[in-house]
């Protein structure tokens, strides 16, 4: 089998571009590890690339789900899988693009996803209503600060579905996935792109307001009509779950941009910790003149 590449790192540090550059090099083809980007609609607030943004390069688990369905990293982890082995099995080189954590991990590692129990999720989903998000990610920080560090505090699926794991295994949240120095699946060359908060942070506040200009208001509107609604998984993608916030009337047009900026921040920091302990990656300088070549240098290729 054609060993793939994976392009991992932070948001709006140039994964989308490397991927595209090293798929052209190598006769590759972009396996979409974007969560969001799974999202049919999504495309303004996901940085999702217009066909005629792809360099003639197919792309493939963009655009496969309503935004009314409920995200599954199981579900996504088996289309995944079958993706990768087609392309490689066509000798093409399959180049794994994204920065979402679990969905990453769930290709790199042959993760067996713990087991559920109806009953004990109804008991933390009736917690969940009782005392609201806020308070039950504290009480998971409580009983596990790792899940609780790597989990978004306004995410209440993935938090109860922590503590309905750490309740059915007795054991933290992250014990049920796998350890993060095993190979990498297929022999997964992994390389990511390091940044520092001083070059980054004006690129995300200029791409942030590039998607304001550009019409997020208006993409939101139109997923709404086709179900998006703020309780939804997609209604909490960043950008998506502050316009919606405006659009209920509770934050003004300012309010949603600096709201989306500062959570893309706060998701940065959240990535680069996770990322930054797997010793796995290689490391790039997102800032180099020449990332590509570096890359390929990096993969022992030539440039």
């Amino acid at each position: 089998m054609v060993a793939p590449i994976a392009v991992v790192g932070p948001t709006a540090s140039g994964k989308s571009a490397l991927g595209i550059a090293l798929a052209q090099e190598l006769g590759g083809e972009v396996v979409n590890v974007d969560s969001m980007q799974l999202y049919r609609g999504m495309d303004i607030g996901t940085a999702k690339l217009a066909p005629e943004e792809r360099g003639g390069i197919p792309h493939h688990l963009l655009d496969i789900w309503d935004v009314t369905k409920t995200a599954s990293v199981a579900e996504y982890q088996q289309l995944a899988v079958a993706a990768v082995e087609e392309i490689a099995a066509r000798g093409k080189v399959p180049v794994l693009v994204g920065g979402s954590m679990l969905y990453v991990q769930s290709l790199l590692d042959d993760w067996q996803f713990p087991p559920t129990d109806p009953a004990v999720r109804a008991k933390y989903e009736s917690r969940l209503a009782a005392i609201g998000v806020d308070a039950l990610h504290a009480e998971l920080a409580e009983v596990d600060p790792e899940a609780a560090r790597v989990i978004e505090d306004k995410d209440p699926r993935r938090t109860v579905r922590a503590l309905e794991v750490i309740e059915l295994t007795g054991k933290p949240f992250q014990a049920s996935q796998p350890p993060k120095d095993a190979p990498p699946r297929w022999g997964t060359r992994v390389l990511g792109l390091r940044t520092m908060p001083e070059w980054l942070n004006p690129r995300i506040a200029e791409r942030t307001r590039l998607m304001f200009e550009h019409g997020l208001v208006d993409e939101v509107r139109g997923l709404q009509d086709a179900g998006l609604i703020r309780e939804s998984t997609a209604g909490r993608a960043i950008g998506y779950a502050q316009v919606l916030a405006m659009l209920e009337g509770e934050l003004s047009l300012d309010d949603a941009y600096e709201q989306t900026v500062t959570g893309t921040r706060r998701y940065v920091r959240r990535q680069r910790s996770w990322f930054n302990r797997d010793p796995r990656i290689v490391w790039l300088d997102a800032t180099g003149d020449d990332v590509p070549g570096a890359a390929l240098a990096a993969l022992d290729l030539p440039a």
